[in-house]
């Protein structure tokens, strides 16, 4: 089965370039920061679809997304990678530019809230 391929019509977001540093690092493996560009594409393609009308609409969006970069970390450290410190900082900046994207100025730790990393 075919995966749909997520249009976004948000023109910043479909110009970013998601996880941009972490690419950039051999120490994470570019399958998993694959995995966790889908993530956040996902949660781009949620909040396209869903409209939340304010903050706790969205940060409900954004922990979801947050708890799938949780379940990512097994993954990591079978790698011999970790989301650490510079994965973190990446991931919440991310996080930021999706929210201010669609016009909320969110708490960027409040995006991330759920985060076991």
């Amino acid at each position: 089965m075919a995966k749909q391929q997520i249009q976004l019509q948000n023109e910043a977001i479909r110009n970013y370039s998601f996880l941009a540093e972490m690419y950039q690092d051999s120490y994470f493996p570019n399958n998993l920061v694959d995995k966790g560009k889908v993530i956040l594409v996902k949660l781009c393609d949620d909040i396209e679809q869903q409209q939340p009308q304010d903050l706790e609409a969205l940060y409900a969006l954004t922990h979801a997304a947050t708890d799938e970069f949780n379940d990512l970390q097994e993954d990591f450290w079978e790698a011999d990678s970790e989301i650490g410190t510079a994965a973190r900082e990446c991931i919440g900046t991310d996080f930021d530019f999706v929210a201010k994207a669609y016009g909320f100025e969110a708490d960027i730790e409040e995006l991330i809230a759920t985060r076991e990393w």
